[in-house]
């Protein structure tokens, strides 16, 4: 029983970690109730790599960069406790704004392509329609979005100047994300968790714990062991 807790406290520290969505910040890429895998040795290892940050580290020790676009789990910086997950949009040295709903990143803006709206159903069992984008950072990297209009709370904002160690993180959920547009800011490098890999369950939450007749029709069967993009 010891080798074994040994050996699950050695996976999930330096291999993958599970983590679930709570929120729909990340929506449409990720949704409430997924549960996925983080990899944990793609950015080399912090405090924060360990359980309940424990080990006495200062910065990152086998140092990896991640790539604009990627899917991170990393702390929240104010109180470097809370797990967010979010996308890197701004790598060190870039500014990043956003002028009526648009995002520019270093004065280009980025483009965006209207697609078949996003159709989901929540916890509460309603099915929800969001205007979708297809959105392609600079260097390649496509991805999906949801706006709901180009003139919310944080569709216009100062231009930000991502200092060095640091990245600038958003949510595909455009209007509906905390994240380097508000109270998240800059997040530091040896914040970072790991890099989102893959779904390995995922439930819309229509089912409680009880209603076992209800779990086929609650599970997402078809997001099982999907890659993260």
């Amino acid at each position: 029983m010891i080798y074994a807790i040994l050996m699950a406290v050695v996976i999930r520290t330096f291999l993958f970690e599970p983590f679930n969505i709570p929120s729909g910040s990340m929506i449409p890429t990720l949704l409430v109730g997924d549960y996925l895998f983080v990899s944990k040795y793609s950015y080399g290892y912090s405090k924060h790599s360990f359980p309940f940050s424990l080990m006495p580290i200062s910065g990152r020790i086998f140092e990896g960069v991640p790539k604009r676009g990627d899917v991170v789990v990393f702390k929240y910086p104010r109180d470097n406790k809370t797990d967010y997950i979010k996308r890197v949009i701004g790598l060190p040295g870039d500014t990043v704004q956003m002028q009526d709903g648009r995002l520019f990143i270093n004065g280009t803006l980025v483009d965006r392509e209207r697609v078949d709206d996003f159709v989901y159903t929540d916890s509460s069992g309603s099915v929800l329609r969001s205007l979708q984008y297809k959105e392609t950072l600079p260097g390649g990297k496509v991805h999906y979005i949801l706006e709901e209009g180009d003139n919310r709370r944080f569709d216009n904002t100062p231009l930000f100047t991502v200092p060095e160690g640091h990245y600038f993180m958003m949510g595909d959920n455009r209007d509906h994300s905390a994240d380097s547009r508000a109270d998240v800011g800059y997040v530091p490098a040896e914040n970072l968790v790991g890099r989102a890999e893959f779904l390995f369950f995922s439930t819309d939450g229509t089912a409680s714990v009880l209603q076992f007749w209800r779990w086929p029709f609650a599970t997402r069967f078809e997001r099982f062991f999907t890659g993260i993009n």
